[in-house]
């Protein structure tokens, strides 16, 4: 911990040894590992003068860069006060009392939205490794500042599994929202909806369509999810695999002897994704209501997407990182600690699947990049070590994500810089229905901003991460674009690869029902009834004919 906490001031050193102390009791633990960056933790408003002073600085000036947005580049300058974007324009004069940042020659961005992480989630009975404060702080140093994470419910109920979540989040250093599982299905629940979406500010509600036995809900529990979502105007989620022809799969494999990690993706291959995907899509098509289809990791389910969207249904299909960039072959690495800590749910695909998502992101069939991300150590992933069944499923990538999609998307060639934008950052704002007041570089949008240079490298590593976990799945992945600058509600939060985050500063980003993907809906409704010609009325219906019979 004492490599994270080099701060040089003689008057921080009692307010250091106070922290320490603090952190320890709490857990607010850095990564174990040696780390040539600075991390410094500071409890809201509590930093005496000289110490973490980079979080007091409320008036930025950024100057010369290039600011990119979904729609528009162009030199100008931003100014920041009070948390907010006041100006986008060249030539901004300010006082001298104006923290002021040279991007000439960089990129200035909407910080990152990741839109699925699992922070402080039980699950496979442990609990991921990074919480609302570990797994943030990482995130702002790899230039993501904000997330929405997954509510799991407490006995199937959301009103305590929320109160748990909203406890969990005190921890926060930077905005997030939340998404919302649904687990079981009865009256308290569509109840328990209404009251996530009408008062705490949930819009979107996810359906397990895999992990039998636990969170995994059929089809009728489906359907009355997706009616229930379309009335209240919020976006049905589904994490798209076949739970009972997975629980047959990993049968099959045991009785094979196959008990190692390369188990896990052989029991649920692409086709049992491909085919609950089609079962979603095609049920949300007959209630008609939008559907987000998360990590998708194969080219059969893309596929689904791409067909859906070709007909016009409104699906959002979101690829993760580790889909994107890498492949399968580390489930068969001869360490079992290096094999394991690929397991996820769906499976990292083999090769091929990865290069086919890219081409589906660059062409807008898949329309934003989230992570999954959901940590697990060594020794929790141990738990699996004879029986790939008990491997908790998850990898790291909120720290990573903006600097591998810059370099295998932008770096490649294969999309724009303001493609960029449009997939870490607005259209997840717009989809969850908060743009413009996040994912924009805008008069009035949050200042959650990131300045990106494209000619410095990155490399990525267990030993630098700011993760808790031991482990990184993009272990020593070199790359071009590097964040260099993160800023968040107005705070420089990572500079000169030093990271300084405010305890308790994050803030809860209420997610209004009814976004743009809703538009429309009732006249296709409208259009729908109008074309059934029905009920038809028949002769023997009447009355008086069924009388003289």
């Amino acid at each position: 911990m004492d490599s994270n906490l080099q701060i040089g001031h003689r008057n921080c050193k009692l307010f250091i040894i106070r922290m320490i102390v603090a952190m320890a009791a709490l857990q607010f633990l850095a990564p174990a590992s040696a780390s040539n960056e600075q991390f410094c933790y500071a409890e809201t408003g509590s930093s005496p003068p000289g110490c973490c002073i980079s979080l007091s600085s409320s008036k930025i000036l950024i100057k010369g860069g290039t600011v990119v947005n979904a729609h528009h580049q162009e030199v100008a300058d931003v100014y920041v006060d009070n948390g907010l974007i006041v100006e986008v324009k060249p030539n901004i004069k300010v006082s001298d009392d104006v923290t002021v940042i040279d991007a000439t020659g960089k990129f200035v961005m909407p910080g990152g939205i990741d839109p699925h992480t699992h922070l402080a989630m039980e699950f496979m009975g442990t609990e991921t490794i990074d919480d609302f404060f570990s797994g943030q702080a990482a995130a702002l140093a790899g230039g993501t500042t904000m997330h929405i994470d997954f509510v799991i419910p407490v006995n199937g109920s959301l009103s305590l599994g929320y109160e748990a979540y909203v406890e969990k989040a005190k921890k926060a250093c930077m905005d997030y929202g939340f998404h919302m599982a649904i687990t079981k299905w009865d009256e308290k629940v569509a109840s328990e909806m209404d009251i996530m979406v009408k008062e705490k500010g949930v819009n979107s509600f996810k359906f397990f369509l895999a992990y039998k036995g636990s969170l995994m809900i059929n089809d009728e529990l489906l359907l009355e999810g997706l009616k229930k979502c379309k009335s209240l105007g919020a976006l049905a989620m589904v994490h798209a695999e076949n739970g009972d022809a997975v629980f047959e799969g990993q049968k099959r494999m045991i009785e094979l002897g196959i008990t190692g990690p390369e188990g896990h993706a052989l029991s649920r291959p692409p086709v049992l994704e491909a085919e609950a995907t089609a079962r979603a899509i095609r049920l949300a098509g007959f209630v008609n209501t939008p559907l987000y289809v998360v990590h998708v990791m194969s080219i059969d389910a893309m596929e689904e997407v791409a067909r859906a969207r070709k007909s016009g249904q409104r699906v959002v299909g979101e690829p993760v990182v580790s889909g994107l960039v890498l492949d399968d072959s580390g489930l068969w690495d001869p360490d079992f600690n290096v094999a394991a800590k690929y397991v996820m749910s769906p499976p990292i695909r083999a090769t091929g699947h990865g290069k086919g998502l890219q081409a589906a992101l660059s062409m807008g069939t898949l329309q934003l990049v989230g992570t999954d991300h959901c940590t697990f150590n060594s020794t929790q992933k141990a738990f699996g070590m004879h029986d790939f069944r008990k491997i908790p499923n998850g990898v790291n990538g909120i720290e990573e994500r903006m600097h591998l999609v810059w370099d295998t998307m932008v770096a490649s060639g294969q999309i724009s810089v303001t493609d960029y934008v449009r997939l870490t950052s607005t259209e997840c704002a717009r989809i969850f229905n908060i743009y413009p007041k996040k994912g924009a570089i805008l008069p009035g949008s949050d200042a959650d901003i990131i300045i990106l240079n494209p000619n410095s490298s990155f490399e990525i590593t267990s030993r630098s991460h700011h993760s808790r976990s031991d482990t990184n799945v993009y272990e020593g992945r070199i790359g071009k674009g590097k964040v260099e600058v993160t800023i968040a509600g107005g705070r420089i939060v990572w500079e000169n690869n030093e990271l300084k985050v405010e305890l308790g500063s994050g803030k809860f980003i209420k997610t209004p029902p009814f976004s743009y993907l809703f538009e429309g809906l009732d006249k296709s409704d409208a259009s729908y009834i109008s074309s059934l010609r029905a009920p038809v009325k028949r002769f023997n219906d009447n009355p008086s004919y069924n009388s003289q019979q």
